[in-house]
């Protein structure tokens, strides 16, 4: 019988204190109010640790790499106490057949019920020969560990999407996951790589409310894909200004003004680095002075480069032309102080006009 969340903290010494303070940091992490800490906590002492297999297709690691540096919560409370990460080739003491019966076993016993969290994309090409797991192609052990899973989490851009491998030529015919396994419900998790928090918040969620989070039309959760970068970026204030820096560390980049000229995609980018940020909530790359360059959205490598500012968007903003935005600041700015001044002139001629007439009385 595999042991609940609560009976493994509970065995490692935590205390019921501690627990639920970690249950109410749980709900924050997820963006839910007070009222759903009890369901969290009832979920976790009465649910069976969920078992999760983790494949690795064609990719960095950087998607293990984020997740690992979780901090709300621990990578470490996720893999030894919330799921039992049964597989992941990259990080497992086991290796070779002992590892690929790991595999074999977590599959037949718990048909139905495991979750495949996926890093990489299988390439089609030349029969999936350009990546080789256990001795067989990638996307062979892909459609096996599917066949009988619960659900699928694409992990980073390269399972969303394809990413750099699938970009042009894609010589490999990298693919992503939804495209060759479309019978499973799968969540989409994408970034190069994703924030750890998101992934750690995601799992957290399915084992919590044993269900997908409501997802968008991209099948990414709505809870950290909903909003652009864009909207919550602390240099909003100086994009509606029509401040910009116009080149790498000039004034306006010291002064910190919008970095959309420079190429910034955070207007059309959705992902929640302006929220939650990276490495436990420091920074995120437009705060250290580099525009995001979309990396969870489809096909951002073949979408013209990474400094080339986002063209063709016709709503008020940038949206309709930078260069005018800040013309049109600057004129603005520039009447109301020149109206303000106008005004200021007619009151204090009137002012002296009146002190005149009560001198003559």
């Amino acid at each position: 019988m595999v042991e609940t969340f609560y009976e493994v903290m509970r065995r490692q010494g935590i205390t019921r204190r501690s627990f639920l303070k970690y249950c109410s940091l749980t709900a924050a992490s997820l963006g839910l109010g007070p009222a759903f800490v009890p369901r969290i906590a009832h979920a976790m002492e009465t649910k069976p640790r969920t078992p999760v297999l983790w494949l690795h297709g064609l990719e960095c690691t950087c998607c293990s790499e984020s997740f690992i540096r979780s901090a709300h919560p621990l990578a470490k409370d996720a893999v030894l106490s919330m799921i039992s990460l049964d597989y992941d080739d990259t990080i497992m003491t086991a290796a070779g057949h002992q590892a690929e019966a790991i595999l074999d076993e977590v599959m037949t016993k718990y048909k139905g019920n495991y979750i495949l969290a996926v890093e990489g994309n299988p390439p089609l090409n030349q029969d999936g020969m350009s990546c080789i797991i256990g001795g067989k192609p990638f996307v062979d052990q892909l459609k096996r560990v599917a066949k009988d899973c619960k659900a699928i989490i694409s992990w980073g851009s390269c399972a969303s999407w394809g990413c750099v491998q699938a970009a042009k030529p894609n010589p490999t015919q990298a693919t992503p996951v939804h495209k060759v396994i479309t019978d499973k419900p799968i969540i989409k998790v994408p970034g190069c790589p994703p924030i750890a928090e998101v992934m750690t918040a995601v799992i957290t969620y399915m084992l919590t409310f044993d269900r997908l989070p409501e997802l968008d039309r991209q099948g990414r959760p709505k809870m950290f894909y909903g909003q652009r970068i864009h909207d919550k970026c602390y240099r909003r204030p100086h994009f509606d200004a029509g401040q910009f820096a116009e080149a790498w560390d000039d004034d306006g980049a010291r002064r910190g003004y919008c970095l959309y000229k420079m190429g910034c995609k955070g207007p059309t980018t959705y992902n929640a680095c302006s929220t939650v940020r990276w490495n436990d909530g420091v920074s995120f790359p437009i705060q250290s002075g580099h525009g995001c360059i979309g990396c969870s959205e489809d096909g951002f490598w073949d979408k013209g480069g990474f400094y080339e500012r986002v063209t063709g968007i016709k709503q008020f903003g940038i949206e309709a032309n930078a260069d005018k935005i800040g013309g049109v600041a600057v004129g603005v700015v520039g009447a109301a102080v020149v109206a303000h001044a106008a005004v200021s002139a007619i009151k204090q001629s009137r002012r002296q006009q009146g002190d005149a007439s009560e001198q003559n009385k």
